[in-house]
């Protein structure tokens, strides 16, 4: 089962559990640990069929929707506090990136429940566009030649992502 074969991948993408929550669904754990960023590990134990892998991957996009909204926070306040114009100007952007990755999110889970191919491919084509939101976001800053206050959130989140969109594919 190709599933099987994402575990290792999964497993490679998990960090560390110290403040780690667990919270069951089904046969599957999600540990996520309580810092920026959202790091998470999901552990497979066994999902019998098309409905656990479905259940997978709505869990998977569950924790993507979770971490866009904490990142849009993050960024937020510090729209609020940043005085440069052209930094202010790629928090905007990124701020507007996160929110489309929110609507494009829910665009995948809705996708995902319909159980139906269309659905499906509806689902991939939403997370495809939400992978490339972390990497646009910093490529402003990149293109200012400045630091991104979002550097260690937009890789993780691309992680996460990709996870997501991988798991979602597999259906």
């Amino acid at each position: 089962m190709i599933l099987q074969a994402l575990c290792p991948l999964v497993f490679l993408l998990a960090c560390s559990t110290s403040n780690a929550s667990v919270l069951q669904t089904g046969r599957v754990q999600v540990l996520r640990r309580n810092a920026p960023g959202h790091r998470l590990r999901l552990l497979r134990q066994v999902l019998p069929g098309r409905q656990g892998e479905r259940r997978l991957a709505a869990i998977a996009v569950k924790i993507v929707r979770a971490a866009a909204k904490g990142t849009a926070k993050h960024i937020a306040a510090l729209r609020a506090s940043e005085k440069d114009r052209k930094r202010l100007e790629c928090l905007r952007s990124c701020s507007e990136l996160y929110s489309d990755a929110v609507d494009e999110i829910g665009t995948a889970a809705t996708g995902i429940a319909s159980g139906t191919a269309g659905g499906r491919e509806d689902a991939i084509t939403a997370l495809s566009a939400v992978v490339d939101a972390p990497t646009t976001c910093e490529e402003g800053f990149q293109e200012l030649q400045a630091p991104s206050p979002l550097a260690a959130e937009d890789a993780e989140f691309g992680r996460e992502a990709s996870v997501a969109l991988t798991v979602t594919a597999a259906l």
